[in-house]
């Protein structure tokens, strides 16, 4: 796997390039200046934190929060037990 440096500019008029050869594997480096790089790298759904799973968990953490479905922890002692026994 090669690394390819290219500046910002080269990077705009070969965008379809570039995204192609990242998306075979190749490390992509856009360098904006002389002191900001940037690293061309493709994400697929794992890499996503929201994805339609984690949004239905937090819909359904707020609702048991306002159905007061809580665990209510005021010193430290109490996070420390509560925290052995899970």
């Amino acid at each position: 796997m090669a690394v390819l440096e290219i500046s910002s500019r080269q990077f705009r008029d070969k965008q379809k390039d570039m995204f192609d050869l990242a998306d075979k594997g190749e490390k992509i480096i856009i360098k904006r200046g002389r002191k900001q790089a940037y690293v061309l790298i493709p994400i697929d759904d794992d890499d996503l934190y929201f994805t339609p799973e984690m949004l239905k968990k937090i819909d359904k953490s707020v609702q048991q929060a306002k159905e007061g479905k809580v665990t209510r922890i005021k010193s430290q002692e109490e996070l420390m037990l509560f925290l052995e026994k899970i």
